[in-house]
């Protein structure tokens, strides 16, 4: 499972196509194995498409900010395997699930979480994560069940992340 190599997640906001190879080598070749592109960055399916046929065999390559049923499709069809977004979308989540993609829906509540969870979510999203300090993700991990997957989304700095971490808002 690409979380448990490395439960960090490459987000290439306004990443533009012609860098999305050489900065996709360099994130292979340091490790990362899952690969956000936003649907904001200049052009992203054509860098989803690039990242996926070169990575796809080593890396879960998909896109963020995904907000629609077409926007999860035309993911899809440009090779992404993950679909990313700042919300709690059913028919989001449902697209992502019946084309066969790792859903990663933004949540910030238990209602929410336990939602995304009833329909499949692969990972939780808890964004933004500034908002969620982690006392509150180590609050939601203590009803959440033991083998919910967790990324903290959003405002983690290298001086935080070790406190995400040491509460689970990064796993695993």
């Amino acid at each position: 499972n690409a979380f448990a190599k490395n439960p960090l997640i490459a987000i290439l906001r306004g990443l533009e196509p012609e860098n999305a190879l050489p900065v996709s080598d360099r994130l292979i070749s340091a490790g990362f194995r899952i690969i956000e592109v936003p649907l904001n960055s200049p052009e992203p399916l054509g860098s989803i498409e690039r990242i996926a046929q070169r990575h796809g065999a080593q890396a879960i390559v998909g896109a963020g900010t995904v907000l629609t049923v077409k926007q999860v499709n035309a993911v899809a069809n440009a090779g992404g395997r993950i679909i990313v977004s700042p919300n709690m979308d059913p028919d989001v989540g449902r697209a992502a699930i019946q084309r066969g993609l790792y859903w990663c829906p933004g949540v910030m509540t238990p209602s929410e979480a336990f939602a995304a969870l009833d329909l499949g979510a692969s990972v939780l999203k808890f964004f933004p994560a500034e908002m969620v300090p982690p006392s509150a993700i180590a609050a939601l991990r203590a009803v959440l069940p033991r083998d919910a997957l967790i990324a903290a989304v959003g405002g983690i700095t290298p001086d935080t992340l070790a406190s995400y971490h040491a509460v689970g808002g990064i796993t695993p």
